[in-house]
Formats: C-alpha cells, structure tokens, sequence
C-alpha cells in the first residue's frame, strides 16, 4: 500500500510559478513510475519513469512544466512556471499510472492540492 500526500498548492498570479511536492509512504516508491494529474476527470500532466531517466508532458504544459523525483526522499515534485489562468484545478499525484478506456487509472492516488491562477 502506497500512501501519497501532495503539498504546495495556492493562488499564484498568471505568469508566477508553484511547486508541488508529492510525499510517498509505503511500498517501494522507486519501483513506481509517478505522474500528475488535474482536475475533476484526472487530465494528463506529466510522469517519469521510476529510474528518473524519462519524463513525458501533456502539450498543453510542455515547456512551462518540470517533473522530478527523489527516490532516496520519496519524493516527486513538479515545478511550474508561467502559469496561465486555465492551469487552475486540482493536482494529484499517482503511482503507475496506465491509461485504460479513455481514462488515466492508478492503484494510487493522493487526495490532491488545488492550485488557483488568476488573470
């Protein structure tokens, strides 16, 4: 069982930057791909792989997101910067992220952060 807890959501102003923080408890987080999520129907942020040595972005994010990790700290952060209006929603981490059936789906997920941009 992997217990996750995001941190570091707020409200920003468009073009200021936020980092989320994603602290992982329980099972072997290195062994785990991570990946960020928004909002209600869990869109695609970004992921990593476990080792670290790749990572993927939704388009929309491309550029202006980082995704990291700290497997010694059980951590995955992601960085975001020059943020728009629109990024604001709900951000949750997940570990082992699949897609299936038009959806993103994951044995674990964190109960989210809410990350505000006003215009």
């Amino acid at each position: 069982q992997v217990h996750l807890v995001e941190s570091g959501g707020g409200l920003v102003q468009a073009g200021g930057s936020l980092r989320l923080s994603c602290a992982a408890s329980g099972g072997t987080f290195s062994s785990y791909r991570m990946g960020w999520f928004r909002g209600k129907e869990r869109e695609f942020v970004a992921a990593i792989t476990a080792s670290g040595d790749n990572t993927y972005y939704a388009d929309s994010v491309k550029d202006r997101f980082t995704i990291s990790r700290d497997n010694a700290k059980n951590t995955v952060d992601l960085l975001m910067n020059s943020l728009k209006p629109e990024d604001t929603a709900v951000y949750y981490c997940a570990a082992d992220p699949y897609f299936r059936s038009g959806s993103y789906v994951a044995p674990y997920w964190g109960q989210g952060t809410q990350v505000t941009v006003s215009s």
